[in-house]
């Protein structure tokens, strides 16, 4: 029996399907969130199994707290899935600088902190799982939001160095790429107004503000199929460094990489022109 534990629980979300899928495998789980009354009737349903937990992932002094009480309760932190984030919209160069800060807290540096709470135990143990909840946007940058893919993208890297630094105490990491998923993600954008700061970007802040309340509720990816998928990954002979959740996500991946692939082809002479002649 392991035990997991997973931030972002907002009910509807992918921590949610997280624990889910772990309470149908026989685990225990802890799931935190920012509002954990919300998920009190939960809560209730699976008895000792589950843990609760207030978690606001950007303070240092609550995760470790929470870490700790997740090991007093269960002994142990299996998995890890760093879920809790969310996209921050505006261009690169009129985004708030607030919001450009707030934005890597969360979905970035929140990240580092809590490896570093509960990487020593599965140290010790020599044995646990990372998951690192990336995005399409980590692999492929959207205009609009920049500095949303750029945390991404950064999580992707850091994500990278991980696996290959705690491999050697059995210790797998695995980061997870979804597409436009049926969350409660795109929802906020109806209450959030626009804060662009350079006017010649509004035209396109608010197209993408649109598009998101349009897709709100319509989009294609199933939270609960895709942590299926990742379990599946997570349990197979030989687990994938990462993997795409989504039709969607797969179409604009493979595009990306193709045209990457294409684009490094087209100027590898260049690309080997740089280096020192070889009798030199």
């Amino acid at each position: 029996m392991r035990t997991w534990f997973i931030t972002g629980g907002t009910p509807g979300g992918f921590g949610m399907a997280y624990a889910n899928a772990a309470l149908e495998l026989g685990d225990n789980v802890v799931l935190t969130a920012r509002r954990p009354h919300l998920l009190e009737d939960w809560a209730a349903r699976h008895g000792d199994r589950v843990l609760v937990h207030p978690l606001n992932v950007t303070d240092p002094p609550q995760v470790h707290e929470a870490v700790r009480a997740a090991e007093e309760r269960f002994g142990r932190i299996d998995v890890l899935v760093n879920n809790a984030g969310r996209g921050w919209y505006g261009s690169v160069e009129g985004a708030p600088d607030s919001e450009v800060r707030a934005s890597f807290e969360l979905n970035f540096f929140s990240v580092t902190q809590m490896l570093r709470a509960v990487l020593p135990g599965m140290r010790e143990r020599r044995s646990g799982w990372i998951i690192n909840m990336s995005s399409v946007a980590g692999l492929r940058s959207v205009p609009g939001f920049g500095y949303y893919s750029a945390a991404k993208y950064a999580i992707e890297g850091l994500t990278e160095a991980l696996r290959h630094e705690v491999a050697p105490f059995g210790i797998k990491v695995l980061a997870v790429e979804p597409g436009a998923f049926r969350t409660h993600a795109y929802a906020s954008f109806a209450d959030e107004a626009v804060s662009e700061t350079v006017d010649a970007y509004l035209p396109l802040i608010q197209s993408v503000r649109s598009s998101m309340i349009k897709q709100n509720g319509h989009q294609p990816g199933d939270p609960r199929r895709g942590v299926r998928v990742v379990v599946d990954a997570m349990d197979s002979a030989t687990p994938p460094r990462r993997i795409v959740l989504g039709a969607d996500g797969y179409a604009a991946v493979q595009e990306q990489l193709t045209d990457m692939a294409a684009e490094l082809s087209a100027f590898e002479a260049a690309s080997r022109s740089a280096d020192f002649p070889q009798d030199s």
